[in-house]
């Protein structure tokens, strides 16, 4: 079987989904052909799984000190070149498209009339799910950024209807914690304003990944580690760490969840997944949440919050199982099942 697999690669979440269905797919024998789009060719790391991927600029957002900035976005974006990718992005010999959230492959499939899936959390939006309120720019962003015929979503409850559990490395390593030491993850902030913010607590051991500089006009505090992105370093830190504190995306969120490590998360403002993502974190008590960098509330979680764990099943081996089978629509006790495998755990 032929499979096209285009993913969004603006943030690490939407690779981090496609790392853990790749190797299933392959063992599979499934022959699948990548494309990332979202973020520069150059700016991809660690990507030999995917084998000889392809690559097209796509769509991004503009973001500044933890917003999204709309105007910005549509002057960075080069539509007419989006247009042309799309227009020829041929999928006519492919047995399944797939989209994790990417434009060109769902555009391209949408003017061809190729059926595409959609996996990944945006997709689970098209349900009654705890969201924030109405914001216009961002309920378009979700509708029409990268439309599918099936949509298969993934979040962190069902809320009754066919929504999958998270789709995450099931086989992630546990290690001995180490209670002082904390993983911060928040590309869409000043990672300089990060670095202040978090100097006043010497008692704890902050590893900072970030895809900005810092500032080497200001000292750092010994007790803070920032370092580059590298998905082998991250996962090293991330196994033994007590918490993570990181923008409130769903792939790490989903990771920590499952490790049991304490959750705090800042969402980028403007964009509607990301706060109803924090909303959806209070509901179901799974983590906290702060709208904006805020010492106090750093505090309290530190001394304060406990871990929650949710042992998911491997949701990326049943996916790429329903895949193959050809026949591409969700079955409400395929997905009962898989959620009957989940197991909550509170310290």
């Amino acid at each position: 079987m032929k499979v096209f697999y285009g993913v969004q690669a603006t943030g690490n979440g939407h690779i981090t989904r496609a790392r853990a269905i790749a190797p299933k797919l392959k063992q599979a024998g499934a022959e699948v052909t990548y494309l990332f789009t979202g973020r520069p060719w150059e700016n991809l790391f660690e990507m030999e799984v995917f084998g000889d991927y392809q690559w097209r600029a796509g769509l991004t957002f503009e973001t500044k000190a933890g917003n999204v900035r709309y105007i910005k976005t549509a002057f960075r974006n080069n539509l007419p070149a989006f247009v042309r990718d799309v227009r020829t992005l041929d999928l006519s010999r492919y047995d399944v498209v797939i989209s994790d959230f990417e434009p060109v492959t769902a555009w391209a499939a949408r003017l061809q009339g190729v059926k595409t899936v959609g996996i990944g959390h945006q997709y689970a939006f098209g349900y009654d799910i705890p969201k924030t309120k109405a914001d216009f720019l961002g309920s378009q962003v979700l509708k029409y950024f990268a439309p599918v015929s099936v949509g298969l979503g993934v979040h962190w409850h069902h809320f009754h209807h066919p929504i999958l559990p998270p789709i995450i490395e099931t086989d992630l390593d546990p290690a001995t914690v180490q209670p002082d030491k904390i993983v911060v993850y928040l590309p869409f902030e000043d990672v300089n304003q990060v670095v202040q913010l978090l100097k006043q607590f010497r008692h704890y051991q902050f590893h900072i990944y970030s895809p900005a500089m810092l500032d080497k006009r200001h000292p750092r505090p010994d007790h803070i580690h920032v370092k580059q992105l590298s998905r082998k370093g991250f996962q090293q830190d991330f196994a033994d760490s007590a918490g993570v504190i990181c923008n409130s995306g769903f792939e790490l969120s989903s990771e920590a969840l499952h490790l049991g490590k304490k959750l705090l998360v800042k969402p980028l403002h403007g964009q509607t997944e990301q706060l109803s993502n924090a909303l959806a974190l209070e509901v179901l008590q799974l983590g906290q949440v702060m709208q904006t960098l805020d010492g106090p509330t750093i505090e309290a979680w530190l001394e304060q919050s406990r871990a929650i764990q949710v042992n998911y099943p491997d949701v990326a081996q049943a996916v790429a199982d329903w895949l193959l089978q050809g026949d591409q629509t969700v079955d409400k006790s395929w997905v009962d099942g898989i959620w009957s495998q989940v197991r909550r755990i509170d310290a």
